[in-house]
């Protein structure tokens, strides 16, 4: 069995929900804090065992290759003002095996997918999307490798999610329950309507990949959106060979839309030292102000 060893980025979005902010910065590059996106995914890579990350960049994402690059002017004046800390937080982000390649076309996640094919090889892989930050004791990416160590199969990561909204996501169709949390898959779907969803169980931002899925994605036609999508090449795959479910039981925070990331900052903000006890406090505070102007209203 082939240990899964390396990851895909796909960050060639243009970034649409966040503008005017993503019209000269990639959306990936927007802060949580002090944090930004893309660095919480290459974490969770890395505390999974990833020893090898692809990112697939577009038009406007040089930022990107800047930020996990080596800056020696900015390290030489930390470390003669003896910031140490900030110095530490600085070089943490550069002793990482990143490879990059631009997807010229944006033809949708799985056009983005194939670009990784020649870093891949002949080798199972992790997909991670950006939109999707994970948090549990065991990594997300982490557990769909264990999976993969178990039945050497393609896992998707899915969750369940209000009935209501199946259409903004891949749904998964059940078959049955190999242990708990991990199911056979009948099929995928990708943004079924509620009235036809086969089930509440989305697929998230993590995928655990088998090599076959390239060829399928190079001779896919498109999909929804007119676009090749990774979710109908993963439901042919699953005709040749098993794709598990693994259901997620941890926390995602969704950082795609402009409400998601301020409640992911929100989050992120009140356990960084830094600010966690001012932002608690002028939360309440708000709080208090915002009762007062309702009970105003009310007189």
């Amino acid at each position: 069995m082939k240990k899964v060893k390396k990851a895909v980025i796909p960050a060639a979005g243009l970034g649409t929900r966040f503008l005017p902010a993503t019209k000269a910065m990639a959306k990936e590059m927007l802060p949580i804090v002090d944090k930004p996106t893309i660095q919480f995914i290459v974490e969770e890579a890395i505390k999974s065992g990833i020893e090898d990350i692809l990112i697939v960049t577009g038009k406007g994402k040089r930022p990107i290759e800047d930020h996990f690059d080596s800056n020696p002017e900015l390290e030489n004046n930390l470390r003669e003002k003896n910031k140490t800390e900030l110095l530490k937080v600085v070089e943490e982000t550069t002793d990482i095996n990143l490879h990059f390649i631009r997807q010229s076309h944006p033809k949708g996640l799985g056009h983005a997918v194939l670009q990784a094919k020649a870093f891949v090889g002949n080798e199972p892989f992790i997909v991670m999307l950006g939109d999707d930050l994970m948090e549990d004791k065991i990594p997300l990416t982490r557990q769909l490798i264990l999976d993969y160590e178990k039945t050497h199969a393609a896992t998707i990561a899915v969750m369940k999610v209000p009935h209501e909204e199946t259409y903004k996501y891949g749904i998964i169709a059940p078959e049955s329950i190999v242990e708990k949390g991990l199911y056979n898959v009948h099929s995928f779907v990708e943004k079924p309507q509620p009235d036809v969803a086969p089930s509440d169980l989305a697929i998230i931002g993590r995928y655990l990949l088998t090599p076959e899925i390239f060829e399928i994605l190079e001779n896919q036609s498109p999909g929804a959106g007119d676009e090749i999508q990774l979710t109908d090449a993963i439901d042919t795959l699953n005709k040749t060979q098993r794709v598990f479910a693994r259901e997620f039981c941890g926390k995602r925070y969704d950082v795609g839309d402009k409400f998601g990331f301020l409640k992911t900052s929100i989050q992120y903000g009140l356990s960084h030292p830094e600010i966690k006890e001012s932002l608690h406090n002028y939360i309440i505070e708000l709080g208090q102000e915002l009762i007062k102007k309702d009970s105003s209203k009310k007189k």
